[in-house]
């Protein structure tokens, strides 16, 4: 039996209308083009919008525009990997676009029950879990729109987002 397509992140965001909500809990995600310059000692020309406002920026900033609050929060390992020390770096972009961040060192998240993958919450009505290999790299996302997994996922988040630092006050 064939598998239905699941819908892309812009189709996702597209049809919030009130809220997402997005937890990372890696320390290292694949590596990719942009971190890879940045390890190289090339930093981004925040001057020029054009080189780095990518359609994501563009979907998030949308979806802000209708009034959707878009939140991510990150929990990260102390001392940071350098992963992270980009990630913290690049998230300007993220401001700018409209995204509300906040990170959490794991240290202080460890009386929280917090699932083992990262995800985003669409509206409290869907999920889209994503699954990763050791390495970093995306092997699979899952969507849900179980109620009682998408409450404990949301459930999750606010807790972490209650204690975590807004990205503006937390340095790497």
């Amino acid at each position: 039996m064939p598998q239905k397509k699941q819908p892309g992140f812009a189709e996702l965001l597209a049809s919030t209308d009130r809220a997402a909500v997005h937890l990372e809990l890696r320390d290292v995600y694949g590596d990719n083009p942009r971190f890879a310059a940045w390890r190289q000692g090339r930093r981004t020309d925040w001057d020029d919008r054009a080189s780095w406002w990518h359609s994501f920026h563009e979907q998030i900033r949308q979806a802000v525009d209708r009034g959707v609050v878009i939140r991510r929060a990150r929990v990260v390992s102390e001392p940071v990997s350098e992963y992270i020390r980009w990630e913290h770096y690049v998230t300007r972009a993220n401001i700018e676009a409209g995204e509300q961040v906040r990170w959490l060192p794991r240290w202080r998240a460890t009386d929280l029950l917090l699932p083992p993958n990262d995800f985003w919450v669409f509206d409290d009505r869907l999920a889209r879990t994503h699954h990763f290999a050791g390495d970093g790299s995306h092997v699979a996302d899952e969507f849900s729109s179980d109620p009682v997994l998408v409450k404990k996922l949301s459930s999750g988040f606010e807790s972490v987002w209650e204690r975590a630092i807004p990205h503006e006050k937390y340095e790497v």
